[in-house]
């Protein structure tokens, strides 16, 4: 049976990957934050705890699990509403997680599982404010805040081990992506619960307004669950590179608000408020080429982004009725 490491299997991306794998009857080995989690019959002698930041931890893991496939999802993620953090923190964490995990996996990979092939996820952020409108492979990278600039070492050290090491280490350049999964501090989520809000406050005659930065905010918006289908067409390449992930169309954060509160039968202008300051970024203008992928690969999304709106408001209103599955 084929075995899969994930590690960030906690995230969005890494449940939807997991659920896909083991549908395709691949047996995954999913590290959350340090948590080692492995399927029934799958016996690892392993204390179930691994740090991605200490290479011993991470070369005992590797020789021990042997996977076929890696896929090095963890991300220290931090919203654009987010209050500001300490820089050096910032700075400091996301190297741990995007940077030196990344080198431990790709080195146990080379000395004790060569034949393991990686996908990195690595996201939009790392072209910062392109010059050009729509971004692809050949876009040069321009980073302007910690996360951007940590994922963009981590791309030159994938491309520095399949150059120079012989390592299969895949690059994804992943754009916003969105499931009923993503936490609820992105604007996404917020959108969806703040609409969900609405709905029911003015059940009992009144409402507050749902408050979002600038909502001229644009990007380009897709859906989770084919961004993971992308990354394992992606390690079923002949030969490791760098793809871009991403729809082709770009949509405002009024885009995103509309196409929720229409679901549920709601004018959205009625009930949101905005206000650009919370924003404490410069906005971005994003939209991804996926061309090189397309025609790689096969891939092809799956839903439209007003498909995916439905998808996500269905999937919250399930939750709502039901906050309790397992009990």
């Amino acid at each position: 049976m084929t075995r899969a490491l994930i590690v960030g299997s906690g995230g969005q991306d890494g449940q939807i990957l997991t659920t896909q794998l083991t549908a395709q009857n691949v047996a995954v080995v999913g590290l959350q934050r340090t948590r080692l989690l492995a399927p029934e019959g799958l016996a690892l002698a392993w204390p179930k705890q691994t740090d991605v930041t200490k290479y011993d931890e991470v070369e005992a893991l590797v020789r021990l699990v042997q996977p076929e496939q890696i896929y090095y999802l963890a991300a220290y993620h931090h919203s654009s509403e987010d209050l500001e953090q300490d820089e050096t923190t910032l700075f400091e964490r996301s190297y741990q997680v995007h940077v030196q995990g990344l080198v431990n996996t790709l080195e146990a990979m080379r000395v004790h599982s060569p034949e393991s092939r990686l996908f990195y996820a690595a996201s939009s952020h790392v072209f910062g404010y392109p010059q050009v409108p729509v971004q692809d492979e050949s876009t040069p990278f321009e980073p302007r805040c910690a996360y951007g600039i940590t994922k963009t070492a981590g791309i030159h050290a994938c491309r520095f081990y399949r150059e120079h090491r012989g390592v299969y280490a895949a690059v994804g350049i992943l754009y916003n992506h969105e499931s009923p999964l993503r936490a609820h501090k992105f604007v996404s989520q917020r959108i969806v619960q703040g609409a969900l809000r609405v709905l029911r406050e003015l059940s009992d005659g009144e409402s507050q307004k749902l408050v979002l930065g600038s909502l001229a905010s644009a990007t380009d918006w897709g859906y989770a669950p084919d961004y993971v289908d992308a990354m394992r067409r992606i390690l079923g390449s002949p030969t490791p590179e760098d793809f871009v992930i991403a729809t082709g169309v770009r949509h405002t954060v009024r885009d995103f608000a509309e196409a929720i509160f229409d679901e549920l039968g709601l004018r959205w202008e009625d009930h949101v408020e905005e206000q650009p300051g919370l924003l404490r970024k410069v906005e971005r203008t994003l939209t991804g080429d996926a061309s090189k992928l397309r025609a790689k690969t096969g891939w092809q999304p799956s839903v439209t982004f007003r498909e995916m709106a439905k998808i996500l408001v269905r999937a919250a209103q399930a939750a709502q009725a039901n906050p309790n599955p397992a009990a």
